[in-house]
């Protein structure tokens, strides 16, 4: 018995094929352009690192640097830090203690230690207990007081109960970091070093004289645009314009001394040099 052949498959009529075409018109057909897609287009066409250094400020010039620190030189020509002190022993300790705290907090504290105990000796005598009843009102004051008495037990039996100069045998000291270990380099022994604490960072970056995203960064970008002349006191004059001028939430730019030169864009008033 012979089996049918399958029908053979019609032929499309002409206004099918034609509803067929324009609806894969329409599919296809490209969305009118908009101004925030025209934007976003051109955004994407420029590299990351042309569109991001587009929005940074204007870097310093060596002459506006010069400038600048030659204003902070009139106007303190001896700045001085603000960690009341007797000796290199209790300069130490305090600016181990100042970690997450307030200068005048530390003060507070160590004017009835250091009469006690202004030597390695004297404060392993006074112990870790006697210890914190002096420096109980200081943040973390428990953990302070363990690294004061371990670090005078170090200097002791390390370093004849002198305090060391030299930066790797200051840092292998309990509770002793780079900040801390460029402070007393700096203030004890004249070293031309910066400690970057808070507010030093939050005027580096905010005026852009030596933005970094670390602690670090700013150091060594300071360390690479300060003139030599005036690396002794740099430090000392960008922390207490950080504290007293440049302060976090309300700068008072009315009264800043570099307010020309400052990159910030949110200044609240221009003023000339």
């Amino acid at each position: 018995m012979s089996r049918k052949a399958p029908p053979a498959s019609r032929p499309r009529q002409a206004g099918t094929l034609k509803k067929v075409a324009a609806k894969t018109v329409i599919k296809t057909a490209a969305k009118p352009a908009t101004k925030a897609r025209v934007r976003k287009t051109a955004a994407k066409a420029v590299p990351a690192k042309k569109r991001a250094s587009a929005t940074r400020p204007k870097r310093w010039s060596e002459a506006e640097v010069h400038e600048a620190f030659s204003r902070f030189r009139a106007a303190n020509p001896e700045p001085k830090g603000e960690l009341e002190h007797l000796n290199n022993f209790t300069l130490l300790v305090a600016v181990v203690l100042s970690a997450q705290a307030t200068d005048a907090g530390v003060n507070k504290a160590t004017r009835s230690l250091f009469p006690v105990a202004d030597t390695p000796e004297k404060m392993l005598a006074l112990g870790e207990d006697g210890l914190r009843e002096h420096i109980k009102t200081i943040g973390l004051y428990r953990a302070k007081a363990k690294n004061v008495i371990a670090l005078s037990e170090q200097l002791i039996a390390n370093h004849d109960g002198e305090v060391p100069r030299t930066r790797e045998e200051l840092e292998a000291l309990p509770g002793v970091g780079r900040k801390t270990a460029n402070v007393v380099l700096n203030i004890a022994f004249g070293e031309k070093t910066i400690a970057v604490d808070t507010h030093l960072f939050r005027v580096g970056n905010r005026t852009y004289l030596a933005p970094g995203d670390t602690p670090l960064a700013v150091e060594m970008e300071l360390l690479r645009v300060v003139p030599d002349e005036f690396m002794r006191h740099a430090h000392h004059w960008l922390i207490l314009h950080g504290r007293y001028t440049c302060i976090a939430r309300k700068p008072r730019c009315e009264v800043c001394i570099i307010n020309d030169l400052c990159r910030w864009p949110e200044k609240t008033v221009f003023m000339n040099p």
